[in-house]
This record gives structure tokens, sequence and C-alpha cells, in this order.
């Protein structure tokens, strides 16, 4: 008898040539992929890649699984839904690649027979009381869920404690929520969250002649197998990735955390402590994630420690075994929500992403990962002063100034046009159009060619969505399914419609030579070894030319309408409007941004176009009196960039972190210093060797003489560095005890003598 293939069995060879032949596809659908952060992924070791949110079904592992081979040479084994792995063409690439397989109860949730209701929703919330059911069939269980009707997308559970008869059960938690509390009381005397209001704790039961509702049933799982054979991937140093939400879906913000990772996680370090298990949180943030040449970035957070102390408290029962559970999950929560841009709904995004472009008028082209960055410091700043009256009022004019743009057919960077001359733009537009035409020649054949897998992807990848929407309970609109559908069609569909092509031609030259457009005497190998080159080559010439030219064609309308008499006065009052929503902006984000960020103007992502000046600290005297005394002699003061002995000597170098050796800490983005909250030379951290650090200096009366000693400064530093040597001057940090022979890094400071 065969022995049976463990779970999650990966062949390295099958991998590579499998995550090869996808990669292509996703070059070729994704315009752009950038990772982020990629150094924090250990070379070796086991590591967990937790990733949120899971926008994209099917193309999310994918992503991440090229990534980390292609930026870390690790393999990665995927857990992935049971239901999927049962997909004939999916499950058996899922299970070449090494996936584990988990299985989920929305999975195995079925519609039975009978309605519930809650007989006394204020006092016991917990108990369910069933009409025509039957709770002791095969169908209910202990662990299991009951599950009522989707309601705006989203369907409630809960799990059962106690089977107490037919027609009876006991829940472990109640259902949560005052849409839940509706459909099983029938009525609405109750907030939000659940709670009854308006003296309704004083009636008992539910509505009068209420009936119950519908609902379905979920089993209990037994997911022994899946942590035994995580726990032998990572016992062996390899990589898992999972998606703790439990599903794929196209919300904006995250969905709660399922507590298998923290079990995972801690199971792993509970039954091999010294194992040094990283938790490695990974951001999948995508631009319209749905649409074929969308962008993404995908981004690795800090690694997370499981504690050794969590994962001895995992192993008792009760109380701390759940608080233990739950503490990893917080961690990895937070760890998630630092590298991901979650908002509560789809407008607040809108918002944020509106912000953020006038936010930048100048229309500088900031990198993919800034442009992540930046929206997420936007989200959270709009999180804690949504309700501060500045932040509602400008966020009306910006959600007007977006219905502006709707209603003109216009992008927020074409506004920019209006700044233009009537001659210039009519000589910008025929040079487009010129251009397009241009373009057209490549791109039509191409087009051509794929228009019926264009159409194959799109018309299938909508009914797919329509089916996993009807089947889920969190999804919106589905589009998370789409992308993955339009790929797999793809696959399908188009090596099928080019095989049709070279039949239908290599025929039509075999009845008349093409009518008389080929010659005779052509062999049928060369003939279709031809078609096989030239038809991928006009596709692939159709899709790089073809998204240039649509940029072009989408920025023709806009023209017409500036050089239109009728339609041009609208576009330069729009564009002054925009112009003080960007003061206004940038006034309001210079304001709030230092109370939230300690780093604003340290490591701020994009510079401020309407201050020129950075903000000077009020000095006490003037520079009348400042000339008047003329310049002061400087005295200067060495002291080691870190603490030293009292026995080392101190040198006049510069920090190494503040050197050119080193770029990666320097705040290239910032367009201010930072203005101190308290003067550290009167601190006593500013005390070194019995003497105080003062400023540099007061104002205009001595700048002249610092201006000379920094230049001096640096010409002495640039002729170290051009040495031979030079750069193995410094030796970084100085550390107690270190020999008076070795060359250290110091700062000089200058202080103005009295």
């Amino acid at each position: 008898m065969a022995k049976k293939k463990e779970i999650g069995y990966m062949n390295k060879y099958v991998y590579d040539a499998f995550l090869w032949t996808f990669s292509i596809l996703v070059e070729l659908f994704f315009r752009e992929v950038h990772p982020r952060s990629s150094w924090k992924v250990p070379k070796e070791g086991p590591v967990i890649f937790v990733c949120a949110p899971h926008a994209n079904q099917f193309v999310d592992p994918l992503i991440l699984m090229r990534v980390v081979k292609r930026e870390s040479d690790r393999r990665i084994h995927v857990l992935t839904a049971e239901k999927s792995m049962k997909r004939k063409f999916i499950g058996t690439m899922a299970a070449a690649s090494g996936a584990v397989p988990v299985g989920r109860a929305m999975d195995s949730t079925k519609p039975v027979p009978g309605r519930i209701y809650l007989p006394d929703p204020v006092n016991d919330p917990c108990l369910v009381r069933g009409v025509g059911t039957n709770f002791e069939a095969k169908d209910f269980q202990v662990g299991g869920s009951l599950v009522l009707p989707k309601v705006n997308e989203t369907a409630a559970s809960a799990e059962i404690q106690e089977i107490k008869g037919p027609e009876e059960i006991r829940l472990k938690r109640p259902f949560k929520g005052g849409v839940a509390m509706q459909q099983l009381t029938g009525r609405n005397d109750m907030t939000e969250d659940g709670t009854f209001i308006n003296g309704a704790s004083s009636k008992k039961g539910p509505a009068p002649d209420y009936e119950g509702t519908n609902f379905k049933v979920a089993p209990k799982l037994d997911q022994t197998q899946v942590y035994d054979a995580v726990h032998t991937v990572l016992h062996r140093g390899g990589t898992i990735a999972i998606f703790p939400e439990g599903g794929s879906h196209d919300r904006t913000d995250l969905l709660p955390l399922k507590a298998g990772v923290a079990i995972m996680a801690l199971g792993t370090v509970a039954t091999k402590p010294d194992c040094n298990l990283k938790i490695i949180p990974v951001g999948m943030n995508y631009f319209h994630a749905h649409k074929f040449r969308s962008r993404a970035v995908i981004e690795f957070g800090t690694p997370i420690d499981v504690p050794v102390e969590l994962a001895q408290k995992f192993q008792s029962q009760g109380s701390e075994r759940r608080q233990a559970i739950g503490d990893m999950l917080e961690q990895v929560r937070e760890g998630l929500v630092s590298v991901t841009v979650t908002t509560p709904d789809y407008d607040t995004l809108m918002l944020i992403q509106a912000v953020r472009r006038l936010y930048n008028p100048k229309g500088t082209k900031l990198p993919l990962p800034r442009v992540v960055e930046l929206n997420r410091r936007l989200v959270q700043g709009y999180a804690k002063y949504q309700n501060d009256p500045r932040i509602i009022e400008l966020k009306k004019e910006v959600m007007s100034y977006n219905q502006q743009l709707l209603a003109l057919r216009v992008r927020d960077h074409q506004v920019q046009y209006a700044k233009k001359g009537i001659l210039e733009i009519f000589v910008i537009f025929w040079y487009r159009l010129l251009k397009l035409a241009i373009l057209s020649i490549f791109v039509l054949p191409g087009t051509c060619l794929f228009g019926l897998v264009f159409i194959a992807c799109k018309v299938y990848s909508i009914k797919k969505a329509r089916e996993a929407l009807a089947a889920s309970n969190v999804k919106v609109q589905a589009r998370d399914v789409m992308a993955t559908w339009k790929l797999l069609v793809a696959l399908a569909v188009a090596p099928t419609v080019y095989t049709g092509y070279v039949f239908l031609v290599t025929l039509w030259y075999y009845l008349n030579y093409c009518n008389g457009y080929l010659p005779p005497g052509i062999q049928k190998r060369w003939l279709i070894l031809t078609q096989a080159i030239v038809y991928p080559s006009a596709t692939y010439a159709a899709l790089r030319f073809g998204e240039v030219a649509m940029d072009i064609l989408k920025s023709l309308f806009p023209l017409v309408k500036m050089m239109s008499p009728w339609s041009g006065n609208q576009l330069v009052k729009l564009q002054a409007r925009r112009e003080n929503l960007a003061h206004r902006i940038t006034d309001i984000i210079n304001t709030l941004g230092p109370e939230m960020f300690d780093d604003f103007y340290s490591k701020r992502i994009i510079q401020d176009p309407f201050t020129h000046s950075p903000p000077r600290t009020p000095t006490t005297k003037t520079a009348e009196d400042a000339r008047k005394e003329g310049p002061q002699p400087i005295e200067t003061y060495d002291f080691p960039a870190s603490p030293t002995s009292p026995e080392r000597e101190a040198y006049r170098h510069l920090p190494k972190n503040e050197s050119f050796q080193d770029l990666t800490n320097q705040d290239i983005f910032s367009t201010r210093p930072p203005t101190p909250k308290r003067n550290h030379s009167r601190s006593p951290s500013g005390m070194l060797g019995g003497f105080q650090l003062k400023p540099f200096s007061t104002i205009d009366g001595n700048l002249e003489e610092v201006s000379k000693r920094i230049k001096s400064g640096m010409r002495s530093r640039m002729r170290r560095r051009s040495s031979t040597d030079g750069w193995e001057e410094g030796s970084g940090a100085s550390t107690p005890g270190t020999p008076r022979s070795e060359v250290s890094e110091g700062l000089t400071m200058t202080k103005k003598e009295k």
C-alpha cells in the first residue's frame, strides 16, 4: 500500500516551476507590485507571515510567494481553505506548492428547518428557543454555530454551548449587535449595539405574535491535523502564510481576526521553546485590486517575537489559556494595523485619497510605498480628529470638490490645465492626438486578437462575483474574487483562442494563400511557428502601448473643455478652489500633525509647498543689539557621540549616524527641523564633564563666525574622506572601556562667552 503523502508536502522544484509560470501572469495583470521593508524577513528560521487585508482571493498568496522568493529566497506553505483545495485546477496547483488545507465552518454552513427566537432577551440572552426545530439532530453539536440571515451584507453567529432539547439551546455567548437582537425578538426598542432602552428592560420576551427568524447551522471542526502540520513545518525552520481574517473580502476595514494564528504560534513555541519563531505582519495594499493593470504595495512589518511566558500560559487550561491567545492575537492585530490602510467605510477611503492628492498640490510623483504611508497617516489623523469642527467643515468642502470633479468628468490631476494658456492647450491637444494615432497602430492588432479573451474574462468574473456575494456573509460587492477569475479564465481561454487563430489562418492559406496576401510555398511548420510568435508579441505590444494610449485618451477630454468658451471658465474656477483647499489642508495638517506625531517634521513625507523657511525659535536679543555688540568669541566643547569612560579623549568628528556613509536613517523627506519641546542644554542629560551645553548661538551677532567654523569642519571632513582610509576613520558608537588610542567620533558644539 502506498504511503500517504503528509499534509503540506512541498517539492521545491515543482514549487519554483509553478511560481515562475504564474509570476508571468502577475506581471501582466499588475502594472506594479512594490515590496516594502522586505529586508525584515529573516533568511532562516521559522516564520509565520500574517497577511491582511485579504482583498484578492487566490492572487494574494501568489504575490506573497513571489515577493518572498525574490527578496529572501524562501518558500512558503500557504494555509488554504479546504473548499478551494477541492477545486480541480486550483487544488492541484495549491497542493503542488505545499499548501496546507484548512476547514472553515462557514464553508459547511447549511440551512435547517424551523425558526428561532429569544424567549427572554433582557435577562437571559444566551437562551434560544426553536419553533419546528430538532436541535438533537446530527447537524447540531456543541461547539457548532447558529448563523442568522444576512442584513447589510453581514450575518451574525453564535457558538452553541449546550443542547437542552429539540427546541432549546444555550449559547456560549449571546448574539452581538442590535440587528441580531431585532431578528431574534422582532423588537426595535434597542440601540445599534443591542442595548435595550426606553424602559424596554421591563418587557420580557419577543414582540407579540413574533414567530422567529430563519437560520443556518455550522458544524464544529477538528483542526488538530492542521495544527500538527503547521508545527511540523515551523519546527523544521520553514515558513507559513496565513490570512487571519478567515476569507477574502472587499471591505475597507479588517475583519475580526481568527484565533488560529495565535494558537499556531503559541503551540509551536510551547512544544519547542528555543525555535526562535517570528511572526511578520504583511500589508496587502492594492489600488483597484480587481482591475487590469492595477498596482500593489506589499509591506512587511517588524517581526513579532512569541514570548515563552505566553506559551506557558497557553499550555494551561481555562482563563489563562484564553488570555494568552487574546494577548497574542492583539499583538498580531497591532502589527497588521501598522502596515495596512483601513477605513470604516468606502466614503472615508475616498475622502482620505482626495485629501492626499490635495496635500500634494505641486503634483510631485510620490513612490508607491510613500503613497501608502501617507494614506495611513491621514487615516490615523482623521480617526483622532474627525469630530473637530475644522475637520468636519473641511470634509464637507473636499466631498463637494469631489462631486464637482465627477460632474465635470475631470480628474483631480487634470485641473492643473486651467493654468495654461489657450494656445498652449491647443498645441498639447493636437500633439497628444497625433501621439494617440501613432500608438493606435501598435495597439489595435493586439486588441483585436485579445478581444475575445477580454470579453470572456469580464463576463465570467462578474458571474463568479455574483455567486460569491450570494454565498458570503462579509462581502460588499465581491470584487475580491474578480482578479482571480480574470487570471484563471485568461490562462484557459487565451491559448485556446490563439490556437484557433493559428488553425483558421493556416486553413485560409491552404485555400487561397490568404486571398493572395501571402506567397505560395511557405512550409506549414514555419507558418504555424511565425503565427505562434506574432500573435503573443502583438498582444504584448498592445498591452504596453495600450496603457500609455489610454492615459493619453483620458487626458483629451479636459483639454477639449479648456478650449471650449462655455466650460473653460469652470475649470479655472475649479483650479482656484483646489488651490484654496490645498492651502487649508496643508495648514491644518501643519497644526494638528505635530500634536499627533512626535516625528512629524523629521519624518515628513511631503514638503510644505507654502512655507519656504523653517520656524525660528524666539530670542531675547534683537538684531540691532547683536550688531552693537559685534562678533562674540566662541568657545567650543567636544563630546562623544555616545557615553564613554572619563579617560576617553574626544575628537571633532561627526557621529557615524550623521555621516554620508549611512544614509538609511537620514530625514530626507523633512522640510523643517523639529522644534524642541524643551531646552535640552538645561536638562541633566545635557551635562558632560561638568560643563553645561548651550545653544549654538543667539542670532546675527556671531553667525559669520559660526558659518566659518561649519565650512572649515566640512572641508576637513572631505579631506579625511578623500584619503584611502577615510571611511574607516570613525569606529561608530563608542563604549566604556575603549582604549584611548582608538579613534572615536564626536560632535563639536559651540558656546558663547559671557
